[in-house]
């Protein structure tokens, strides 16, 4: 069952319910499009999430979908999330809106039709209020760039709302939209839901179509490891969402028919429950692993059989991942620049302070010429080892669920993430694996800042790590909405 607001606040309900009462004309579309709109204009200025908005349009949707449904016979007919409000990524093409994954150079771009995943929930009768902030190029998690500035933590705007979908983590962190559209490469979705206290997750790779984004994916490997998927308030909209978005779309070559199982049929009685050991370099801090610790005791008792695994092949990881990214995704940093009007590019100017690229870019750029000048052989080794390391994740998880640490601390200060790669060991590592994962959240710290913990299973077995964010959803309480602008500290 899932977990709703005692108040009842529109704010506050799952996108599944808020599409049942639409339905069932408990209230209006409009109402609730409303709703959202309110607390998005009265959030906006602490957070800097929404960066264009079609808020006019979404009333005139709203309007449309409390017409249909009163012309209506049968409501279960209906669209699953008919006159419900959604956002959007800003990097996965919207109708109308912007597509510039924050690049100055490229900001009078309007996208002239809908990605596949976005037509597909709107098809679904889900409403856009708008597209959300991301870092530049898509390429940090920390959601800054020169177009839009800079996005703010849902609970404490001194803090980073991660990235690369930090808009859609502040957005939903905040009661402003019961879900989005994100994307995830390297832990994008999951890293923003953590840093906002929300439920996020990154589905099997050729599951969902990637078609409509911007940067695109050039190879194979890139594409499956890049990902659009859901980030929801409620962990009942994470299946029902998945549903809507995934199956093939006659464009992207690597998109395939995949059954998709119900988390209902997953039995938490006797599932075999990982935590992982030895697993970084990093050590995670004591309330994260102490989360985790609750997590896993409420699964055991559902009857979950608890195994610890030593899991040290993960320490490689992150040059793996690297590796993989500057051998096989097909395109640099420096090209995507040039190809989208920054016609010069040279070290000298990507380093430059006062010009139209952010600090992290800017470092990403050094980052790239200096690597080029290392042996190729050292790379090639280590992502011809991908497979091997895939393989190895696999094996262990099997028929189970991984539980595993979203990120070695709470939402960090801004600026502090800049230059520090290795902080994508956590989630990046499994974007390499090709698992599903579903980020979940825990609670919050006596700071009150979100905790979480990740749910990895199979290829595959996306119901899996659903069905145990649904559990752990009922047993800890899930998404906690922040204070008010009027009330936080």
């Amino acid at each position: 069952m899932a977990v709703q607001a005692a108040s009842g606040s529109l704010t506050e309900r799952s996108a599944v319910d808020l599409a049942r009462a639409i339905r069932t004309r408990e209230m209006t579309s409009r109402e609730v499009v409303e709703a959202h709109i309110e607390q998005l204009e009265r959030t906006h200025a602490r957070i800097n999430a929404v960066v264009f908005d079609r808020y006019d349009a979404a009333r005139a949707d709203a309007d449309d979908a409390d017409a249909r449904i009163r012309a209506s016979d049968d409501p279960d007919a209906l669209p699953p999330f008919l006159g419900v409000p959604c956002t959007i990524k800003e990097s996965i093409a919207t109708a109308g809106m912007p597509n510039c994954a924050g690049l100055v150079s490229r900001s009078a771009w309007r996208a002239t039709e809908n990605a596949p995943t976005v037509q597909r929930m709107i098809d679904a009768g889900a409403i856009p209020l708008g597209v959300t902030n991301i870092p530049e190029l898509c390429l940090w998690i920390e959601t800054e760039n020169r177009q839009y500035g800079r996005t703010n933590n849902a609970y404490d705007p001194t803090r980073t709302a991660g990235g690369s979908s930090g808009g859609e983590g502040a957005v939903v962190g905040s009661g402003g939209s019961p879900l989005g559209l994100g994307a995830d490469i390297g832990g994008s979705i999951r890293i923003p839901a953590f840093f906002n206290g929300v439920f996020g997750l990154k589905p099997s790779p050729g599951l969902v179509p990637n078609t409509g984004q911007f940067p695109p994916t050039e190879t194979e490997t890139a594409a499956l490891m890049l990902t659009i998927g859901p980030i929801t308030r409620r962990a009942e909209d994470l299946m029902p969402m998945l549903r809507v978005i995934a199956g093939p779309d006659g464009v992207d070559p690597y998109v395939r028919e995949m059954p998709l199982g119900d988390p209902a049929d997953v039995p938490l009685e006797g599932m075999r429950l990982l935590l992982s050991e030895d697993s970084s370099y990093i050590e995670v801090s004591r309330e994260l692993r102490a989360a985790r610790l609750r997590a896993a005791e409420a699964l055991e008792r559902k009857g979950a059989k608890l195994e610890v695994v030593p899991m040290r092949g993960m320490r490689r990881a992150l040059e793996l991942y690297l590796a993989v990214l500057k051998l096989e995704v097909g395109v640099s940093v420096k090209d995507l620049i040039v190809a989208e009007g920054s016609m010069h590019v040279t070290v000298r100017s990507a380093l430059r302070r006062k010009g139209p690229h952010t600090r992290a870019l800017r470092l990403l750029l050094m980052s790239e010429w200096l690597t080029g000048k290392m042996p190729q052989g050292r790379f090639t080794k280590a992502a011809a080892a991908r497979e091997a390391f895939a393989r190895e994740v696999t094996d262990a998880v099997g028929d189970g669920v991984l539980l595993h640490p979203t990120h070695p601390r709470v939402a960090p200060r801004h600026g502090q993430t800049v230059g520090k790669p290795w902080l994508l060991t956590t989630t990046a590592i499994f974007n390499l694996a090709g698992t599903p994962v579903a980020q979940i959240p825990l609670g919050l710290n006596g700071r009150g800042l979100p905790l979480g913990v990740q749910a990895v299973a199979a290829p595959g077995r996306d119901h899996a790590a659903v069905a145990v964010a649904l559990e752990l959803e009922r047993a800890l309480g899930g998404w906690v909405a922040p204070p008010s602008p009027a009330t936080a500290k």
